[in-house]
């Protein structure tokens, strides 16, 4: 590769990405806290807030500090132009969210269907229906979008095409391509995610252990995907597949996964399959959480069959996950969806598993906790994503429309 000489304008992006930091983290604030906590100078805090200001990322409040001499204005986020749109395909059906800039959730909407055994075409015409209204929401806030991401429980490609998303019956669908054309090639980017990879986002930027540097979050609602932060950054590895433990095989003689091989994770350990081993893969119900919910008092009814399913699926996570924690060295590995409900009975053999088989888990060194998010964390890991770029220092164009 040849080497990148850092120009005005990746240097100006890495100060905007400070003083947005600081102004997320510690605000109200002064110009003067900002070039204090930053190192930045003041002449340059200025500048950067000025810009800020006029692009309504940032306001001025009524509020002053006082201190010797002159006293200080202070400044907040302002959400007032801008929001982010975060959506997932799943089981249960389509979500979606939005936040305002400042970080302010606009709507949460969630439609059931097309769900499983439905044509790509016939979801990504409904995901684009839910889009443009979402869309259109944000538009009549006064707000522009920046960007909309969508959620996969898949295997997806750096493009946005879904190589795999077993649980679908997906194979090859150029997601983002297809929703781009059908939202008219619009102006904002437009982002395809493994549903894990946004799950773990959500929970570095909003969760309980926000902030955390190095995490992995599970989720098994369809099949089994581990999201990954490593270093405070999103693991995605050279074609965007980091984190695929579901199809990680732990018995090869096992059930058969719906990538064609037998005795993977997910064949063994998604809700699915916990539904499938209770005779409960045909019931009435298909939403996931509702199943959940019966899984739960199932549970806490002392059911002898789910109690000892729950506490056998536990472990076989935790021979998965025990791969990826004495690779990457987590400080936590954060149950997601389906598995943030039936922790209480899942972590215990979890942990189990990791004291007897993962090196670096001994003495406590990587924690298992239960997500709060429950079935909306790649919603608002898909919100976050297009956050984070904007935290990064890639500025929207100025605003265009107006306040209502």
């Amino acid at each position: 590769m040849t080497p990148h000489t850092a120009d005005h304008t990746d240097v100006r992006a890495t100060n905007l990405a400070a003083v947005l930091g600081h102004l997320r983290a510690d605000a109200p604030c002064s110009r003067a806290a900002i070039a204090t906590g930053t190192g930045l100078n003041k002449a340059t805090v200025t500048s950067i807030v000025a810009d800020l200001i006029t692009r309504r990322l940032a306001r001025e409040t009524e509020q002053t500090q006082n201190h010797v001499g002159r006293p200080a204005t202070l400044l907040v986020l302002d959400g007032s132009a801008y929001a982010a749109i975060g959506m997932e395909v799943g089981l249960r059906g389509l979500t979606a969210i939005a936040y305002d800039s400042a970080g302010g959730q606009l709507l949460r909407w969630h439609r059931s269907g097309p769900g499983v055994g439905a044509t790509p075409a016939k979801t990504i015409a409904a995901l684009a229906a839910l889009a443009r209204r979402a869309i259109s929401a944000v538009h009549a806030s006064g707000r522009d979008v920046l960007g909309l991401t969508v959620g996969v429980p898949a295997l997806v490609d750096r493009d946005g095409t879904v190589v795999l998303a077993a649980g679908l019956g997906w194979r090859d669908v150029p997601l983002r391509q297809d929703l781009v054309t059908a939202l008219g090639r619009p102006a904002f980017p437009v982002m395809v995610d493994n549903d894990a990879n946004l799950g773990a986002l959500a929970e570095h930027r909003y969760g309980a252990f926000a902030g955390t540097a190095d995490l992995i979050q599970l989720s098994g609602d369809t099949g089994v995907g581990a999201g990954v932060i490593s270093d405070g950054r999103p693991l995605r590895g050279g074609h965007g597949y980091a984190g695929e433990i579901g199809h990680l095989r732990i018995q090869p003689d096992g059930p058969l996964c719906g990538c064609g091989r037998r005795g993977c994770l997910e064949a063994m350990a998604s809700l699915p399959a916990i539904l499938a081993r209770l005779d409960q893969a045909d019931g009435p119900e298909t939403d996931p959480q509702l199943r959940t919910d019966q899984l739960v008092r199932r549970a806490e009814d002392g059911d002898t069959a789910t109690l000892k399913t729950l506490t056998e699926v536990g472990g076989l996570l935790g021979q998965g996950i025990s791969v990826l924690v004495d690779l990457l060295d987590p400080e936590l590995v954060v149950l997601g969806g389906s598995y943030a409900a039936l922790g209480r009975w899942l972590a215990p053999a979890i942990e189990q598993e990791l004291t007897d088989g993962a090196l670096v888990a001994v003495n406590g060194r990587c924690q298992v906790v239960v997500s709060a998010f429950g079935h909306d964390a790649p919603s608002i890991g898909a919100v976050a994503r297009s956050l984070d770029r904007l935290d990064s220092g890639h500025l929207p164009a100025p605003p265009v429309h107006p306040q209502p």
